[in-house]
C-alpha cells in the first residue's frame, strides 16, 4: 500500500495549499478517506474525512477553512486549506478513517510563517 502525500510547503499566514493524497494497493471505494494532522509535540489529529459517497466529516474546530474532496476514478483524496495561520504548522497525512497503523506515511509538511 502505498499514500502519495504532496503539496504542502512554506507559506504565510493568510495563504492557500491543495494538498492532495494518490493511494494505490488499496481498495479506495467504498473506503471512507481522510486528512490528518501533527503539530509539533501534539498529538495527531483528524482533519477531514469523506465517504466514497459524499458524506463529509470534519475534526473539531476544523470547518470553514478546510475542505476535503476525493476523486474515486484517481484513487485521490484532497484537502483545500484556506486562510493558514502558523498554527496550522504541521505534518499532513492521509489515510482511511478509522486509519490503518500500516498505511501511515511521511505525509506532507505545511509550514505557515506569520
Amino acid at each position: 500500500v502505498q499514500l502519495q502525500a504532496s503539496g504542502g510547503g512554506l507559506v504565510q499566514a493568510g495563504g492557500s495549499l491543495r494538498l492532495s493524497c494518490v493511494v494505490s494497493g488499496s481498495p479506495f471505494t467504498p473506503t471512507r478517506w481522510g486528512w490528518y494532522r501533527q503539530a509539533p509535540g501534539k498529538q495527531r489529529e483528524l482533519v477531514a474525512a469523506m465517504s466514497s459517497g459524499g458524506s463529509i466529516n470534519y475534526g473539531d474546530s476544523m470547518k470553514g477553512r478546510f475542505t476535503i474532496s476525493r476523486d474515486n476514478a484517481k484513487n485521490t483524496v484532497s484537502l483545500q486549506i484556506n486562510s493558514l495561520k502558523p498554527e496550522d504548522t504541521a505534518v499532513y497525512y492521509c489515510n482511511r478513517v478509522p486509519p490503518i497503523t500500516e498505511y501511515w506515511g511521511r505525509g506532507t509538511l505545511v509550514t505557515v510563517s506569520s
